[in-house]
């Protein structure tokens, strides 16, 4: 057993103010309903009696993209604060000095719309995006100007190192097909759709429009948008970078600015919904030659990085087409000899957010190890691999100059803040550098979080977290919840979430259980792999193990254990109550999950994830789709015995609204207690602020009713 530190024990050396998945996109959605003029900022926050709420996690601020100077001597970064009342955030600019001891944040913008992407151009100057405006910066005196105005939209931008050229990504939208446009005619108001080919929704949009990259020359004042090039083509229906996760890692410029590399796969419809195979292009800039020099990996390659020399391009690259969840290889090309290398050959964990150390000797990347994300070094020279974090923190990326790291980090008891780490250093526990939430969080009792190691039913050792009530006694018995991760190949990190927050359920009374079951990566691709093919297996047992092992505790009350989860988590919820004979678990919770697999497999969009992790759709006869499809859910109803509240959300095309729908109706019919929270403005995620808010004050209350009687 192992503790984590508390976060009040940090020590904080500076007072400041990959940004999280959830948190940018949430940012973005705000983004585009702003019509107030009314700038949000930091609220005035009063805790009382040291509860850790929902109300009191909206008020926080939430670090976003940050930017090094070239000179190493200052940070820009993007910081939101939201406002209940409007149901929106508001992303502005900090600058803070990295060379000055007890350095105080400067707040650079003031505006009502969103300041994104912050690139410093020289030392004197940044670039940053502000709606469609691409926004030139004096960071000393704070004066701005407009240097273009992207019309189709901007998502984001780098600049080439010698600052002459930039790469903007735009959106071109998808043109009907000709003998189909005529049924159009003179048809303005019509909201139908007409569809020839799969792929024509991906996880929360439909596919209306697709991502390019774009070369525009940058005279320092203005941007030639005239003359911009599109790199991808402008004839090709390729992503780039692809949906919906990729950004501005998914291209580099090389460091004379001569070539761009970028990611991209290069399908569209049916292809695209069978594949994951992606590429890594590279553009030259002279003769507008592509070269695809990832040829013959079947699985992703994404997100391009050139040493400093020009003489290598570094990437992650994954070996199985349709394999969303392979093991992110170190590959490494040489323009010189063309060939590649695999720096993960012998080292049995994915790697992510890569970057070259100044002197091209050492590549730095996150690596998921053992439940938590944490920096790795590998010498080019002698593939030596070491470990430069270690903490109880997910690392979610990170910056460099010269020996110094700057990294992106928050662990499950404060959101993200920059830490500092030397590059020439071995397992440090590092030092915090900014300080956005340290005044709210000074009046929090955080629970405590213990690492657990326990047996698995097949005598294999599984990570637990287990996290404390916040106002814990040890002659007292506490509720506890069983919470079931998604993915279904996802690692319980040390992650913080304004959706599933551990330290809310602590503050809501609860113990929890956080498993990092069978399939998740961190501890080896066999525990990973697991999983596929083997949904009701040993990943089920897992939850099993670990909630049993902990209701023997004193301290929790084992006619008191409910259970969560979400996507995967969410389908486990649902497996959980077919198999709960001895009514281990008291009550359930089940948002966006996978309800009736012969739906699912042709219902969603991703169609390569059914047929990598149940072997293919229903009508597929083998051992593995027997399996598989023998565990939905749906089959198990008969046994249903525990109050089910289900959530669900409209703009979920992962695992649509029917799933849920039908899984509350199921629990109805066999006369449950049940509950039905339904979005009809949401995603896989709750994302706006007024409606996360419903969901947590909701998941409290139906625990609250069965497990605090």
């Amino acid at each position: 057993m192992h503790n984590c530190p508390n976060n009040k024990k940090v020590t904080i050396m500076k007072k400041i103010s990959i940004l999280l998945a959830s948190a940018l996109m949430l940012m973005v959605a705000c983004n585009k309903n702003q019509s107030s003029d009314e700038v949000i900022g930091q609220p005035v926050v009063s805790v009382e009696d040291g509860r850790f709420t929902p109300e009191i996690m909206w008020q926080l601020g939430k670090m976003g993209e940050f930017a090094l100077s070239p000179d190493g001597t200052m940070i820009v970064y993007a910081n939101t604060y939201y406002d209940m009342d409007l149901n929106k955030g508001n992303a502005e600019l900090y600058l803070i000095q990295t060379n000055e001891d007890d350095a105080q944040a400067i707040r650079i913008t003031n505006t009502a719309a969103s300041e994104f992407n912050p690139v410093f151009i020289d030392d004197n100057y940044i670039l940053f995006a502000r709606g469609n405006d691409i926004v030139k910066m004096n960071v000393h005196k704070k004066s701005e100007k407009v240097i273009a105005t992207i019309e189709t939209g901007l998502e984001g931008f780098k600049v080439s190192p010698d600052g002459k050229q930039i790469i903007y990504i735009s959106d071109i939208p998808v043109r009907r097909n000709a003998d189909i446009e005529p049924l159009f005619a003179g048809l303005d108001q019509t909201t139908g759709r007409i569809n020839e080919d799969l792929m024509y929704r991906h996880w929360d949009n439909w596919v209306d429009e697709y991502p390019h990259i774009y070369l525009a020359n940058l005279d320092g004042n203005s941007i030639d948008l005239g003359s911009a090039v599109d790199v991808v083509g402008a004839d090709n229906a390729y992503e780039c970078p692809m949906r919906p996760w990729g950004g501005v890692e998914q291209f580099n410029f090389s460091p004379d600015g001569s070539r761009i590399a970028y990611t991209c796969r290069k399908k569209t419809g049916k292809d695209y919904a069978l594949s994951t195979n992606s590429d890594i292009f590279v553009y030259d800039i002279a003769s507008g030659k592509t070269t695809n020099i990832s040829d013959g990996i079947m699985g992703y390659d994404q997100n391009p990085v050139f040493s400093h020399d020009g003489t290598k391009l570094a990437w992650e690259s994954m070996e199985h087409d349709g394999y969303e969840s392979d093991k992110l290889r170190l590959m490494v090309y040489d323009f010189k000899t063309n060939e590649m290398t695999d720096y993960t050959a012998n080292f049995d964990y994915g790697v992510s957010s890569i970057s070259w150390s100044a002197d091209d000797a050492q590549l730095v990347a996150v690596v998921m190890y053992r439940g938590m994300n944490e920096i790795f070094s590998f010498d080019v020279n002698t593939k030596a691999i070491r470990q430069v974090t270690k903490n109880c923190h997910d690392i979610n990326g990170f910056s460099m100059w010269n020996n110094d790291i700057y990294a992106n980090e928050v662990s499950m008891q404060h959101p993200a803040e920059i830490f500092r780490y030397a590059l020439d250093g071995t397992k440090q526990p590092g030092t915090q550098f900014t300080n956005i939430n340290t005044e709210v969080l000074s009046q929090v009792r955080m629970g405590k979080t213990e690492e657990h190691w326990i047996k698995t039913v097949d005598g294999k050792d599984m990570l637990v977290w287990l996290i404390y009530p916040y106002d814990y006694d040890s002659t007292k018995t506490y509720p506890a919840l069983l919470f079931c991760e998604g993915g279904p190949q996802t690692m319980v990190g040390q992650f913080w979430s304004t959706r599933w927050n551990f330290e809310v359920m602590s503050g809501a009374g609860y113990f929890v259980i956080a498993p990092n079951r069978r399939g998740v990566p961190g501890f080896g691709t066999e525990w990973c792999e697991e999983i596929s093919g083997d949904y009701g297996g040993l990943c089920m047992k897992d939850y099993i193990s670990a909630t049993d092992y902990f209701a023997q505790m004193p301290q929790i009350d084992a006619d008191r254990i409910g259970a969560c989860g979400a996507s995967f988590g969410g389908y486990s919820i649902y497996w959980l109550a077919g198999h709960n004979e001895n009514h281990r678990f008291k009550a359930f919770l089940a948002h966006n999950g996978m309800f009736n697999f012969d739906q699912q497999c042709l219902e969603t969009e991703e169609l390569w994830f059914t047929n990598w992790d149940l072997g293919g759709p229903y009508w597929v006869k083998n051992a593995k789709t027997a399996h598989s499809f023998a565990n939905s859910p749906h089959l198990f109803v008969d046994r249903w015995n525990t109050p089910l509240c289900v959530v669900h959300s409209e703009f979920d095309f992962r695992i649509v609204a029917s799933q849920g729908m039908a899984a509350y109706n199921a629990a109805k019919i066999r006369g449950l207690d049940a509950r039905y929270l339904y979005f009809p403005d949401e995603t896989h995620w709750v994302l706006r602020p007024q409606n996360s808010l419903l969901w947590h004050r909701n998941f409290i209350d139906w625990f609250d009713k069965y497990l605090k009687k």
